[in-house]
């Protein structure tokens, strides 16, 4: 007979030995008797399960010192019930050995010998396109005569809401049967009862759910009812796309955590700001380019880090302990590149660097072998592979790494979680002899570790370091990003064949189905290439007040931090620890006071520094000085019959600037009560004011933003102000908004047609333009760190940009335009068109508190230094103030 040894047997072993072919299902099983030497003395009878798999049966006893007993289809001969058996021992007959199964199948004998018929005709065809479309058409006949048991239902409560057929794929096996959803419950029921009658999962339980790429079709489901675990509860695969995203609507519209949330630039983001850890975040980008536990050929792919494999000690303070990131594992060896690049540079088209991929099934089970040695019997037709080419050794695989001619694989992200058993052969495997004649036993670890659980804590501590926290984001560019594909691939050296690639090849445009079969096996064999994820670079992560290890400087926005005495740092953490306690319970914000003081709708507001006047600008043309004290308008100045756009309060709280529609810009003089000076800057309506280190930052509907230098010589206090053009700041079309960062080095202007614009204020030179919104910009204001720019339209988006690099790392929808707000890089406080103020959690993307306040939209927001006092002005002519109540 055909068996594949004895071994320790866990549960689900013998399902691991299903897959000698591309694809195995599983059809049946029947409890039975294996029945050895019939009608002998030494007759004997092994109780155990019979499994019926579509090019396969399987027999494995309840004896785990028995044999597993695998028969191959195609290798049969006959396959009948005796006629002297009473209908219950069906026998097969292969090469010279017969086999007789005594099965408890209750008068279903004929059905049982009828599907085993069938699967054997389907075998013994000659091309793998034939036999996977008999294989198929008797697996959907089969599931076409069956339905969902809704007697499964938890409750009798539950209303269906949708059923179909799918597969349940685990890594070796494939189930078949029927999926039903419910308003409370999704389930899964499949044909052979395997790994239970019903797989149940409660949807408020759902916290990820993934549209996967299965077989390169898209036709995959993966459900996770944790946030940050590796493995799924649930990974599906359906027959046609339209059921995969019907389901995925269902439950993503279920779940209170809505799956739009789960985006690569929303994970970047919390990633960026250090909200979750680099191994967090390369499991989250794993997962949102199509990588599961449970596809072999799509495993998570994870980095190799540490270079040093021979030091007693393990510092993680020198860069040259580090693997260099920003380069791919077949580039790091100079010699070996020039040899690839040689090939490359003669090789027809299609061109490719490398003949094997960084990931493959091959190289998964490289690693797991000593946990899932089923896994490697089956790639290997029932055998172990030669010893010496086992995992044997971390220095010795690091090496063939940087030196073998055709190894070239990452590592998996077993190397950083907290189960060492894969370094360990617990199970005692016979995994042979090497060459030496040293057994293969345990994973050999570098003189650093003191054992398994040192090496992977050790390997944890290095992937969260310093050094990989700075440059991270390179090898993302390589494996996730810009750098996967066309030129920018090429002059990274990161060029493999393009079918590994998504969109390689089109599987509905080749027509014959053996053709199909083999180019579908040699896809899946080879490896695949993760989804592209990025295609601009990837930002790096902020790393606050930490020296730099990198081993070459790279040119970068400059974003000015001044060094602080520790008195001053004394001073600026209890600011920032107030500020923190602020948005932490922001929420808590209270409505104070209102009051109408003008006509029409308010733009403008600026406070003295002691907080005792209000100024406010208004479309009703008119400048008022609010008094908190006595609840009245102490001041009203009129200085065109145009409306006023926005104000601000000079340094010593002498003199108050207003923008106007009439292209000037008004000084005021608190202390007289009258028009100052004026400067006319603009040759269209001035739409917004900045003052930082006596510089006037003018916005304007003439498409330009100028910026104007106060003479030296001249007191803010004197009667007349002497403005100096020193740049200005060319658009297309007109600027609506901008904002400086606290540093005073980074303007962001946004245009009526949406566009934002990051300059340079020291060389007058833009850094970034983008399209962001698809109308008017209705505010933009940087991240207190300076690295985030956040802008609003009337697009109801909000939009987060990567100061750094101009990306667009993350999009916000609301549900009516935000027409201003206060953020501090995490949560936002805007003002809404209808006139509430909303808190918004970013990483989240949704409202988390709403407050009732204006009765139209809100056009101006004020907000202390502390972030505790909040003023608005809105579309109703009112101001109401706020305050924060802990």
């Amino acid at each position: 007979s055909s068996f594949l040894g004895q071994v320790v047997r866990e549960q689900s072993f013998v399902f691991s030995l299903l897959l000698l072919n591309l694809e195995e299902y599983f059809f049946e099983q029947h409890t039975a008797n294996h029945i050895k030497n019939k009608g002998c003395r030494d007759e004997r009878k092994f109780r155990g399960s019979l499994k019926i798999c579509s090019k396969s049966i399987i027999f494995e006893p309840d004896d785990n010192i028995q044999p597993i007993i695998k028969i191959p289809l195609r290798d049969c001969i006959s396959i009948k019930a005796p006629e002297d058996n009473e209908a219950k021992n069906p026998f097969t007959r292969y090469g010279r050995t017969e086999h007789l199964f005594q099965l408890d199948v209750a008068g279903k004998l004929g059905d049982v010998v009828q599907t085993l018929h069938q699967l054997y005709r389907a075998s013994c065809l000659d091309k793998m396109g034939d036999q996977a479309a008999m294989i198929t058409a008797i697996l959907q006949s089969r599931l076409a005569r069956t339905s969902f048991d809704k007697n499964r239902f938890q409750s009798i409560s539950e209303t269906l809401h949708m059923e179909c057929k799918a597969e349940m794929v685990t890594p070796l096996v494939t189930n078949p049967g029927h999926v039903c959803v419910t308003d409370a419950n999704l389930y899964f029921q499949p044909l052979n009862g395997y790994p239970k009658p019903v797989v149940q999962i409660t949807l408020q339980n759902v916290r990820r759910i993934y549209k996967r790429r299965h077989g390169l079709m898209p036709l995959g489901l993966e459900v996770f009812c944790t946030e940050n675990d590796l493995c799924s509860d649930i990974y599906l695969k359906f027959y046609n796309y339209q059921d995969r995203d019907e389901l995925y609507f269902l439950i993503a519209t279920y779940i209170e955590n809505h799956i739009t949330e789960h985006t690569a630039e929303s994970y970047m983001l919390q990633w960026q700001r250090g909200h979750i850890s680099n191994y967090q975040y390369l499991l989250h980008l794993n997962n949102l380019a199509d990588r599961s536990c449970n596809d072999l050929s799509q495993y998570p792919v994870f980095p190799w880090i540490i270079a040093d494999y021979s030091s007693s000690v393990l510092d993680l303070t020198k860069p040259e302990t580090f693997r260099d990131l920003s380069k791919p594992i077949g580039a790091l060896n100079k010699e070996r590149l020039d040899r690839l690049l040689t090939r490359y540079q003669e090789m027809p088209e299609p061109k490719f660097m490398y003949g094997s991929h960084y990931s493959s099934p091959g190289y998964v089970l490289f690693y797991l072998v000593r946990v899932a040695p089923e896994y490697m019997l089956c790639l290997q037709n029932g055998k172990f592979d030669h010893a010496d080419r086992t995992f044997n050794s971390l220095a010795e695989t690091w090496k063939n790494c940087l030196d073998g001619a055709t190894d070239f694989k990452e590592l998996i992200p077993e190397f950083y979680e907290n189960d060492s058993s894969f370094l360990v052969n617990s199970l005692k495997l016979d995994l042979g002899k090497r060459q030496g004649g040293k057994m293969v036993d345990d994973v050999e670890l570098p003189p650093w570790a003191s054992g398994p659980d040192d090496f992977l804590q050790k390997s944890q501590e290095a992937l969260e370091s310093q050094y990989v926290s700075e440059h991270l984001h390179e090898w993302i560019d390589i494996i996730f990003g810009y750098k996967q594909k066309g030129s920018e691939a090429v002059a990274a050296h990161n060029v493999f064949h393009p079918l590994t690639y998504e969109g390689g090849v089109d599987l509905n445009s080749i027509m014959d189905p053996n053709e199909k079969v083999a180019l579908l096996t040699q896809i899946l064999e080879f490896g695949q290439t993760p989804k592209q994820l990025f295609t601009i670079p990837h930002p790096r992560r902020i790393i606050p007040k930490l020296k730099s290890l990198s081993r070459t400087s790279s040119h970068n926005v400059s974003i000015a931090e001044s060094p602080v005495s520790p008195n001053e740092e004394s001073f600026e953490d209890l600011t920032e620890e107030s500020i923190t306690l602020a948005w932490n319970n922001i929420a808590k914000l209270k409505l104070d006071e209102q009051y109408k003081i003008h006509k029409e709708a308010i733009t403008g507001i600026a406070v003295t520094c002691n907080g005792s006047s209000v100024f406010t600008t208004s479309q009703d043309s008119t400048l008022k000085m609010f008094s908190k004290e006595s609840k009245t308008i102490q001041r009203s100045a009129s200085f065109s019959n145009m409306a006023l756009s926005s104000c601000l309060i000079l340094p010593g709280d002498t003199t108050v600037i207003s923008s106007s529609w009439d292209n000037h810009i008004y000084f005021y003089s608190i202390a007289f009560g009258r028009q100052q000076d004026i400067l006319m800057g603009h040759d269209d309506a001035v739409s917004k004011i900045c003052w930082r280190d006596r510089r006037l930052y003018s916005a304007s509907w003439d498409s330009t933003v100028k910026v104007w230098h106060c003479a030296p010589g001249e007191t803010l206090s004197s009667k007349k102000h002497h403005f100096e053009l020193l740049a200005e700041l060319e658009h297309e079309v007109s600027v609506n908004t901008i904002n400086l960062n606290a540093a005073n080095t980074i303007l962001v202007s946004g245009t009526k047609e949406g566009t934002i614009s990051v300059w340079d204020v020291t060389t007058a030179t833009v850094l970034h333009q983008l399209p962001c919104h698809s109308g008017t910009v209705f505010d933009a204001a940087f991240s207190p760190d300076s690295r985030h720019l956040l802008s609003t339209g009337a697009d109801c988006c909000f939009k987060v940009i990567d100061v750094q690099t101009g990306m667009l790392i993350s999009s916000v929808t609301t549900d009516e335009p935000q027409r201003c707000f206060k953020w501090d890089g995490n949560t936002i406080l805007s003002g809404s068109q209808s006139g509430e103020l909303l808190i918004w959690d970013l990483l989240g993307g949704k409202v988390t508190e709403r407050l009732k306040g204006h009765t139209g939209a809100v056009m101006s927001m004020w907000m202390n230094e502390q972030c505790n006092s909040v003023i608005t002005g809105g579309e109703d002519k009112q101001i109401i103030f706020w305050k924060l109540q802990y």
